[in-house]
């Protein structure tokens, strides 16, 4: 089709980002002319994706196990070269009609041609074709003879000899799988097994038998017993070289004694090992079998009834050099087995080898494969009409996954982008956000750079008996208890339940409820180490002087008195008291002088205070948490696992807790039995330090003043009712207050 030049793209805010919309058959048409710098993703891995991984393998044209962006504009093309209306690529559904098939495009065409074959194959009705029909290619091609793959099988012809042919190829040759299933061969096959055929007959006709059919089994025996027969004679050298070596070349009494005790039908391996017969003084091997080592008697009768008999038959020994003679004559046979050629075929039997190839109909097999070639382009468009399907039902997921992430930001439950591989549930939570991780090392040290806390587990199915591992983004609630070593639960998108282990954590703020007591908490856990840290410290301390102490005792001698305890030094302790009472003394005066400065507040006041101390305590926290919580971003996650993204894929606060839910339970009314006990005193403390605390509010603000309670001028109205006694005159009342001691007195 022809493209505008200028087609008009309309754009949203998606997930905080202009992003271009994607939601018209036409714009899917114009993809190739939009700016490659408005894509959201450049580029995505093939595997680890909740998306038919053949769908992307068809995608991934230069075979290098990513999807890019022109891979994607290249398959849009040709979907939209393919469909009268590219509407259809909206719906996600795997089935077409012929209908709906451009019959106007060069693709149109032979994709319609194939689809029609698959419908006439199939016996289909209504002319629709699902993914299901074609994922049976075998199915397609079961009632066709040729179906362009270059393979013939027994079925391919009538001719009877011609099936006989290819049969005895199959089972010489090997078979290769036919697209119909069934099993044949190719060109190739057929080539060879009839070179193995000429190759195998002119051999044969090149045999040199010396000893007839028995050729084989006389080589067989001779090689067994050469070694042993050659050992036999180097015997009888040493024996003529000095006859008192005799006794020690045979077999001595002493070795017969060291077996006699065992079962010796299964000592015939020790047996053998001795001389294959005694020790002849005139260096000859007799031909008696009842005097030669029982071990090698089977191959000595063999030779004695074949070559023996041909060749000695008068003689009742043989030389080295009769044995020799054997091995010279055998010597051409054995050349000849050396360059045998077309054993592949040999269990064909030779006469029908023969037959084959005095029919030599290797023309005619050639001429089918040659048939069965010329519908290749035809039969390859079957798989086009799958592939087909596979994008009709697949492509616009992917867009919306890979071009405008709207699969991440939308309201639905049930919609989850294709990097969400499942839920993780752990410490009352769901997280929806947990994407499968390929290299460990690698999303460690680009996923720290999100600024999301992020929990890696290890996962495992007793199910599939696989393992995996997934990184899930904690986006909501406390993290308290989430530590190393935790287990959980995975649930992945088919509904697998997986034993989860957290592994790793990379701390970051969740929300700002969390960075408000993040200070706090960090004070708790500081003084709790330093009073562990020093009630260890006294501890050692302590089991450090007892046993100095233990070690410097001396134990009084029989009858001498122990040593008296030196007396109490009460001047010692008395410095201590004062110490202590002066310390009392002054957190008292520090206690007063808070109050006399907060004198005269009112109690909104009060509060602005309290504010302004939480504020400086939990303030920072929540402003750098606040900050990052802003900045919060999945790309650096999705680089992490072999994505290419491209803009910004934001999780806000609002956005965050939707995609973490927390457990909510509804108020309990029944009564606890296991309640732990001392809760009511609790609570009543609680109440007592909380009236406590409004009493001295209204106290130090002097709200009680009406009730006989006032603080702080008290002292000033005695000091006015003084005055008013005093016999100076009136205009210098104001001014005799100033000095309480003159109007006292």
């Amino acid at each position: 089709m022809e493209k505008q030049k200028n087609y008009k793209w309309r754009f949203a805010n998606v997930g905080g980002v202009p992003r271009v919309c994607i939601d018209k058959g036409e714009d899917i048409a114009h993809l190739a002319e939009l700016d490659q710098k408005m894509w959201t993703v450049l580029s995505c891995p093939v595997k680890g994706l909740e998306l038919d991984e053949k769908t992307l393998a068809l995608m991934d044209y230069d075979n290098d196990g990513k999807i890019r962006v022109q891979e994607v504009v290249k398959t849009a093309d040709w979907l939209t070269s393919i469909l009268k209306d590219n509407n259809l690529l909206l719906k996600q559904t795997g089935s077409i009609t012929l209908d709906d098939i451009n019959q106007e495009t060069e693709n149109g065409k032979r994709l319609y041609a194939s689809a029609k074959r698959i419908v006439e194959n199939l016996g289909l009705k209504d002319n629709t074709i699902t993914i299901e029909n074609t994922a049976d290619s075998m199915a397609i091609f079961s009632k066709t003879r040729f179906n362009g793959d270059g393979i013939i099988t027994p079925d391919s012809t009538d001719d009877a000899d011609l099936r006989a042919t290819i049969e005895a190829c199959i089972k010489a040759m090997g078979a290769l799988p036919d697209r119909s299933g069934a099993d044949g061969v190719d060109a190739d096959k057929i080539e060879a097994f009839y070179a193995n055929c000429a190759d195998l007959t002119a051999w044969q006709a090149q045999a040199n038998l010396p000893y007839g059919d028995d050729t084989a089994t006389v080589l067989a025996n001779y090689q067994a017993l050469n070694e042993k027969v050659t050992d036999y004679f180097m015997r009888c050298k040493l024996s003529a070289f000095d006859s008192n070596a005799t006794a020690a070349l045979n077999v001595s009494a002493e070795q017969f004694a060291t077996i006699s005790s065992k079962n010796l039908t299964a000592g015939t391996d020790e047996i053998s090992a001795y001389p294959l017969a005694r020790i002849s003084t005139d260096g000859l091997l007799p031909l008696d079998t009842a005097i030669i080592n029982p071990a090698w008697q089977a191959q000595f009768e063999a030779l004695k009834n074949t070559c023996f008999k041909a060749d000695f038959a008068k003689k009742k020994a043989i030389s080295e050099a009769d044995w020799k003679s054997i091995g010279e004559k055998l010597a051409p046979y054995t050349t000849w087995l050396a360059a045998k050629k077309g054993a592949d075929v040999e269990s064909l039997g030779a006469e029908l080898i023969g037959k084959i190839l005095a029919d030599n109909r290797k023309a005619d097999l050639l001429a089918l494969v040659e048939q069965d070639k010329a519908l290749e382009s035809e039969a390859n468009s079957i798989s086009e009409v799958d592939k087909l399907l596979h994008l009709c039902r697949d492509f616009f997921t992917l867009l919306k996954n890979f071009v405008t992430l709207t699969d991440f930001y939308t309201k639905s439950p049930d919609t989850k982008a294709i990097f969400q591989a499942g839920t993780l549930y752990i410490d009352q939570r769901s997280c929806d956000l947990c994407i499968k991780v390929s290299d460990m090392d690698k999303h460690n040290a680009m996923a720290s750079f999100s600024g999301m806390f992020l929990i890696y587990c290890d996962c495992v199915s007793k199910t599939k008996g696989t393992t995996m591992k997934i990184v899930a983004v904690m986006t909501n609630g406390e993290v308290n208890n989430l530590t190393v070593g935790k287990n959980a639960v995975f649930y992945d998108r088919s509904g697998l339940d997986w034993d989860a282990t957290v592994v790793k954590i990379i701390d970051n703020p969740i929300s700002i409820r969390q960075a408000f007591w993040s200070p706090y908490r960090r004070i708790s856990v500081w003084i709790e180490n330093m009073i562990n840290k020093r009630a260890a410290e006294k501890d050692a301390k302590m089991m450090e002087d007892t046993t100095a102490k233990l070690a410097d005792a001396k134990v009084p001698a029989e009858g001498e008195k122990p040593a008296a305890k030196p007396p109490f030094d009460i001047a010692k302790f008395a410095g201590i008291f004062a110490a202590f009472g002066m310390a009392l003394g002054m957190l008292g005066s520090a206690c007063v002088s808070v109050a006399k400065g907060l004198e005269g507040f009112t109690w909104y006041q009060y509060l602005g205070i309290l504010i302004g101390i939480l504020a400086v305590i939990s303030g920072p926290s929540m402003i750098m948490a606040w900050l990052k919580l802003r900045k919060r971003n999945l790309a650096q996650v999705l680089n992490a696992n072999g994505w290419a993204v491209n803009a910004d894929i934001l999780v806000n606060i609002i956005f965050g807790a939707t995609l973490t839910k927390i457990a909510k339970f509804p108020k309990v009314r029944v009564k606890d039995p296991f309640a732990e006990k001392g809760v009511v005193w609790k609570r009543i403390l609680w109440i007592v330090i909380l009236l406590a605390a409004i009493f001295a509010g209204l106290y130090f603000t002097n709200k009680l003043e009406r009730f006989g309670l006032p603080f702080g001028k008290k002292e000033c109205a005695e000091k006015v009712d003084t005055c008013t006694e005093a016999p100076a005159p009136a205009a210098e009342a104001p001014a005799a207050c100033a000095d309480s001691t003159i109007i006292g007195e």
